[in-house]
């Protein structure tokens, strides 16, 4: 007997806004399978409130009000039957991120969660990795967002150690060359220390700018990308103007900035690690939301 599920993940990110709607097969005897329905992502770049004045402006809570309405019409029309919305970084943060979370609940009836970076990571690690991470070999998980990123290091089929660094995209954009440079310097400092006795070891990426670097590499899905294409990549991203990025790559205006700092966030991982190739298995947190759901995790 099929039967097919439907559920649905709002991810509430410091770069963007997205929901994602996925089918989810269930047949007895097998796996269940999770299939994308419907993607939607809306630009509304919290982070830039919040990394640079500590407040989500009341522009942008409009704008958060209108997407969750809409998310919620979405929902409706494609009859998901349970949902579960997540904030990140930029409302974690953010000095009136609960009074905005109580503002939308009462406004919409959609109740948000403001989840940590331990929580986010572990939830993300809880998509389909188990693919990648099978046998002896050694990974660092690297999950890059617009206000933090969380590095996870698998050995031997394991979670081995995490951690959730202020390094994200629009962070990086916002904040002053000296603190990004003592940033960077820590987050070395972690990745040196927790890799240095693992063999063999790659890295897993996840997140839009990786996708999308993944998308333009050419590749085939499950190839990873290699050490050396990724800096010829960011050398000749940075030689481009932010004009160029989005008229002769047609990357979003809200991609062709943040895509920077992001590739020299997984080109630094993967220096200090040793690591020359990385893996883009499409995942993420809206993912790990939906099977969490599936599996009564959430």
């Amino acid at each position: 007997m099929l039967e097919i599920k439907k559920y649905g993940a709002i991810d509430i990110g410091s770069n963007a806004i997205r929901l994602l709607i996925s089918n989810v097969i269930v047949e007895e005897g097998k796996e269940p399978q999770f299939k994308k329905s419907s993607l939607v992502r809306v630009p509304i770049r919290l982070g830039a409130d919040a990394f640079v004045n500590g407040i989500i402006s009341n522009e942008n809570i409009k704008r958060m009000i209108d997407a969750i309405e809409a998310f919620k019409l979405l929902m409706n029309v494609h009859k998901v039957e349970r949902y579960k919305a997540c904030a990140t970084s930029a409302m974690r943060e953010a000095k009136n991120g609960e009074e905005v979370v109580h503002k939308i609940l009462e406004l919409t009836g959609v109740k948000i969660d403001i989840i940590g970076g331990k929580e986010e990571a572990a939830i993300i690690s809880s998509t389909d990795l188990n693919e990648l991470i099978k046998g002896d070999n050694s990974y660092l998980y690297v999950d890059v967002g617009g206000g933090s990123t969380e590095f996870t290091v698998f050995s031997g089929g394991k979670i081995i150690t995490s951690k959730s660094f202020k390094m994200g995209t629009v962070r990086l954009l916002n904040n002053k060359k000296s603190v990004n440079k003592e940033i960077f310097e820590s987050v070395e400092k972690w990745i040196k220390k927790n890799t240095k006795d693992l063999k063999r070891i790659s890295l897993i990426g996840s997140g839009g700018n990786i996708n999308k670097l993944f998308k333009m590499s050419g590749r085939t899905e499950g190839k990873p990308i290699s050490f050396i294409y990724l800096n010829a990549q960011y050398q000749f991203l940075k030689q481009m103007s932010y004009q160029e990025r989005i008229s002769e790559l047609s990357l979003n205006p809200d991609r062709a900035d943040v895509i920077i700092p992001a590739t020299k966030i997984y080109l630094s991982a993967m220096k200090w690690s040793g690591s020359r190739k990385i893996y883009v298995p499409k995942i993420g947190l809206s993912d790990g939301i939906i099977k969490s759901l599936f599996y009564n995790k959430l």
